[in-house]
């Protein structure tokens, strides 16, 4: 069997001087390519924690991170990043679009860190608003985020996650700031992707959207 990713043996910890936070606490997952995973557990259970370190925006305090392949839990803060954008999209509760940039400004954003930094071109624009089309934006390219419902900006980055063709997709909350027919539409993007063969990790804590994936784990203080 092909994995997206496996962790072995994941410590996650913060010093916060007085005390030390043990975020997670010997995790092992194995994730195979094509999964639609949930991700859930209450506040501190550890949740967003290991989502963070799926993505590569944290290290582990100890033990593997095998992403695609190759332990990436001790490569360099340059390295980590490149594979980060070659390999994983992200999608956030909150959206986190710049806002003075357009819908398709937007979208282009993740092009801006490729490894060598090319100059967006003109098959590389083509390819943006194709995806503005394909999450229902194609009207929409010249939009600021402020012109757009909750809905359509989670769409835009829905798009800006897919710009480098990853082959993971983390969704962080991806229906927590939407009305439940909105939620509804997003998951059914997600769920498009999913059968086109990407793999996806969401944390959720809403049982009816875990409920539409492929697998669900729960977490509590640090363990799965």
């Amino acid at each position: 069997m092909n994995y997206a990713a496996r962790v072995i043996d994941l410590h996650k910890y913060y010093d916060l001087g007085e005390v030390v936070v043990k975020a997670l606490r010997g995790v092992s997952l194995d994730i195979p390519e094509g999964d639609f995973l949930a991700i859930m557990g209450s506040s501190g259970s550890g949740k967003s924690t290991l989502l963070n370190i799926l993505g590569g925006l944290d290290r582990p305090t100890n033990g593997q991170y095998i992403l695609r392949g190759q332990d990436v839990a001790t490569l360099s803060d340059d390295a980590l990043s490149e594979i980060r954008n070659q390999h994983i999209g992200f999608i956030f509760q909150s959206f986190n679009l710049i806002q003075q940039y357009t819908v398709l400004e937007n979208i282009e954003v993740p092009l801006l860190y490729r490894p060598g930094y090319p100059p967006i071109s003109v098959t590389d624009r083509q390819h943006c608003i194709e995806l503005a089309g394909k999450v229902g934006l194609g009207d929409r390219l010249d939009h600021k985020p402020f012109q757009l419902s909750g809905g359509q900006q989670q769409r835009v980055a829905i798009a800006r996650a897919m710009v480098n063709n990853p082959a993971i997709i983390m969704a962080d909350e991806p229906t927590g700031n939407l009305d439940s027919k909105t939620g509804e539409e997003i998951l059914n993007l997600l769920k498009a992707l999913n059968r086109e063969g990407r793999t996806i990790i969401m944390v959720t804590h809403e049982n009816e959207v875990a409920e539409q994936t492929r697998r669900q784990i729960f977490m509590k203080d640090g363990l799965i």
